[in-house]
């Protein structure tokens, strides 16, 4: 019977992180949006994003067992950041991809560090999450000088969002997958 129960606990565990993931992606197609809006929208839009996926990863890390606390550190900071496009949404350009920035940066260390704690086929893909958003910050990053030239003289371009809704997309993807990674290695465990 105890067996049985542990079968049932994985299977419920395995479901709600597939729910998660899925919705995680869905979330990503929010971001093809960013070109055809306002700042201020573009802003409300990304904060409510990464609101939304903050709040659904702190869900699927509580059914997480040995990287719980830092799954739900990671879901954390992607509320944190959604809070902060939020609470300022006519902010200027660059505050707001700085907090971007910020956010793929601080979600990539944790999520090397979970990598370190996790097993199997999951500890491959929290790394790949970890890649992901590093390399992702660090471009970023390294396009901020040549952005701020743009952005002085021209305002916000179409490309310019554009290529910042792409990024902000990959993250979120590859989060969802890593959820979904996380299901089927659970489904696993349950069978």
């Amino acid at each position: 019977m105890n067996d049985l129960s542990a079968s049932d606990s994985s299977a419920r565990r395995a479901r709600l992180m597939a729910i998660a993931g899925w919705l995680i992606i869905a979330l990503s197609a929010g971001s093809a949006l960013l070109p055809l809006l306002d700042r201020a929208a573009s802003a409300t839009l990304v904060g409510s994003l990464l609101l939304a996926a903050g709040i659904v990863e702190i869900l699927a890390a509580t059914q997480r067992n040995e990287t719980k606390l830092l799954a739900m550190l990671a879901g954390a900071v992607t509320t944190f950041a959604g809070l902060m496009f939020l609470a300022n949404p006519v902010a200027k350009f660059f505050p707001l991809i700085t907090i971007v920035t910020a956010w793929l940066l601080v979600r990539s260390v944790i999520l090397f560090l979970t990598s370190r704690i996790a097993h199997g086929a999951v500890r491959t893909w929290i790394g790949l999450s970890a890649v992901t958003d590093a390399v992702l910050g660090v471009l970023l990053l390294a396009g901020l000088s040549i952005a701020t030239l743009v952005v002085t003289i021209f305002g916000p371009t179409p490309t310019l969002v554009a290529s910042f809704a792409w990024v902000f997309a990959l993250s979120f993807v590859v989060t969802g997958m890593l959820l979904l990674e996380v299901a089927s290695c659970e489904r696993d465990s349950a069978d």
